[in-house]
């Protein structure tokens, strides 16, 4: 066939392969083996990294856009076409996008003959991890669905609202149910949605147990609230028509699109899944309304966790353990120091304890973290004891420390790796509805004891079932924290109440610090009430564990008015 022959039939069937694309979601493709020439739908060109829509050279041209370790696996196939050892072409391997990116396909293809040698290879390729437009088991449109809808609307912008539903506790379901029920309380909860949408309104199956409502005729947040309102009545029949067999309630996470720059299919599954999950975290069985403050807040908190864990993972770069003095009243001198974590980062700068050490605990990081607070105090204070040998530390640890690691082995062997007296670190427990009844916390401060570890109740008085701790815990000592002492100080039946604690504590052989004394007249009027430890800024901020040393070894004496 000469060169103009060539070029007029794949012309013609380039212009069938133009005339099929627009109404198949598949690439067909035809490949002259004989010519070395091959033809592919023009919409490939959009999806994958191909040169042109027809090209020459082709194994050539393939190695620029099949993904690097799939090359040969291709290579091999038409081999074995070419020897007359295949007949039929199938086989799943990567493609790159336009974006370098692999994307699993299957390309089929049947061989043609002429002559008894193979000449053409003619065939689709589809994308065998491409979502599903449609959900066979709910009955709706799917992901992909949405996606095009959107992208045909792209050109204005788009008023309304966007509706994530999740299904509570879904997966409780299907533990105790089965895999099949849960399958049919899908079913219902989308047949419960769709009678009660409005005929424009669309509903999709994102994921697992999540759905999403799409408005696009500008209705406003209202109508999407008594819309949430719909739902629930709608499922709460079922579940009476049902029996009570099962009892669910779904949340919903809702977004209103006026006001959105970035009406991307990425940008709102992003708002609305971060929505929902807002709704369940608050309680569940109810919505959230997206706010822009909200999601700022909850970016910068996932911000903070990478850069938390980052500084974890870099041996606790950015971290410092700090050292606040407690003054003994009796002996008038600087004897113990409560260690207090501080985080730096280089970009950030300086981030509050109140901000990052929630999401230590959130994320876990508070264990690791946790362990090494402790290896500093401890060493801190084998360094003060050479001056002064009585001296002791305290730490403050996590109910996650405590509940979800082996937090004791590690104090136990971190104490005596520095060969410290176990008496001379305390920790310190804040009261806490964690502890209650849980008998690993119970476990854990009989190993203190057992061990001779100092237990310390902090925040005391702010917690609850406060004086039911006393006896079930005998901890070493008290603390009160600086909003119960600004109280005491301001106001007489608080001063008493106050003063009456102290007391009561020494009845019981226990120790009381009072900590937040920050004036010469805070700290006269707590003296009079005789505690055992004072803790503020009067006798000096938390600090680095050098300047510590240089400000409080060897002693401070304790200045009070005569």
């Amino acid at each position: 066939m000469s060169g103009n022959e060539l070029k007029e039939k794949m012309e013609k069937i380039q212009d069938l392969f133009n005339l099929l694309s627009p109404c198949m979601d598949n690439y067909m493709y035809i490949y002259d083996m004989q010519n070395d020439f091959y033809c592919i739908s023009p919409n490939a060109l959009e999806r994958f990294a191909i040169p042109a829509a027809q090209f020459d050279n082709v194994e050539a041209h393939h190695a620029q856009f099949v993904y690097p370790t799939d090359f040969k696996m291709l290579l091999a196939s038409l081999s074995r076409i070419r020897d007359n050892h295949e007949t039929f072409h199938d086989l799943e391997y990567r493609w790159l996008d336009r974006e370098g990116k692999p994307v699993w396909i299957c390309c089929r293809g049947q061989v043609i003959y002429e002559e008894e040698q193979p000449k053409y290879l003619v065939g689709c390729i589809n994308e065998i991890g491409r979502q599903q437009k449609a959900d066979n088991l709910s009955g709706l449109r799917r992901a992909t669905s949405l996606i095009q809808e959107l992208k045909d609307r792209s050109e204005h912008r788009i008023k309304g609202f966007i509706i994530r539903i999740g299904i509570d506790g879904f997966k409780e379901i299907n533990e105790n149910y089965g895999i099949e029920y849960g399958d049919m309380v899908l079913q219902k909860t989308a047949e419960c949605i769709e009678s009660v949408i409005l005929p424009e309104q669309k509903l999709y199956r994102i994921v697992a147990d999540e759905f999403v409502i799409s408005d696009f005729m500008g209705r406003s947040i209202e109508e999407a609230r008594r819309l949430y309102r719909r739902i629930g009545w709608a499922l709460n029949r079922f579940i009476q028509d049902n029996c009570y067999e099962v009892f669910y309630t779904v949340s919903a996470g809702i977004v209103k699109l006026d006001d959105l720059e970035d009406q991307s299919y990425v940008n709102l599954m992003k708002l609305t899944e971060f929505s929902l999950n807002t709704a369940k975290e608050q309680g569940k069985n109810q919505y959230y309304l997206y706010t822009e403050d909200d999601y700022a807040a909850f970016s910068t908190k996932r911000k903070l966790t990478k850069v938390l864990r980052k500084a974890v993972n870099e041996r606790f770069k950015g971290f410092e353990a700090y050292f606040q003095p407690i003054m003994d009243l009796h002996e008038e001198r600087v004897c113990s120091a409560e260690t207090l974590l501080r985080f730096k980062d280089e970009e950030i700068g300086m981030v509050s304890p109140a901000e990052f050490i929630p999401i230590l605990e959130d994320s876990g990081l508070i264990i690791p973290v946790g362990i090494w607070v402790i290896e500093q105090a401890v060493k801190a204070c084998s360094r003060i004891q050479k001056t002064i040998p009585n001296f002791r530390v305290s730490v403050n640890l996590s109910h996650i420390q405590v509940l979800k690691s082996n937090v004791l082995s590690e104090i136990i062997a971190i104490v005596d790796r520095y060969q410290l007296k176990r008496n001379s670190l305390m920790v310190e427990l804040t009261e806490s509805g964690y502890w209650e009844n849980n008998p690993k916390f119970n476990r854990f401060c009989e190993g203190l004891r057992e061990h001779g570890i100092l237990l310390a109740l902090d925040d005391f008085g702010s917690g609850y079932s406060n004086f039911r701790y006393l006896f079930n815990l005998s901890p070493h000592a008290l603390k009160v924290d600086r909003t119960f002492t600004v109280k005491a100080i301001s106001n007489e039946q608080e001063y008493s109440l106050l003063r009456q604690m102290v007391e009561m504590s020494h009845s019981i052989n226990l120790k009381m610090c009072i900590e937040g004394v920050e004036t010469k007249e805070e700290l006269n009027k707590i003296c009079m009430m005789h505690p055992d430890y004072i803790q503020g800024f009067y006798f000096g901020r938390p600090c680095p564990i050098d300047e510590f040393v240089e400000k409080y070894v060897p002693q401070k004496v304790l200045e009070k008015d005569a």
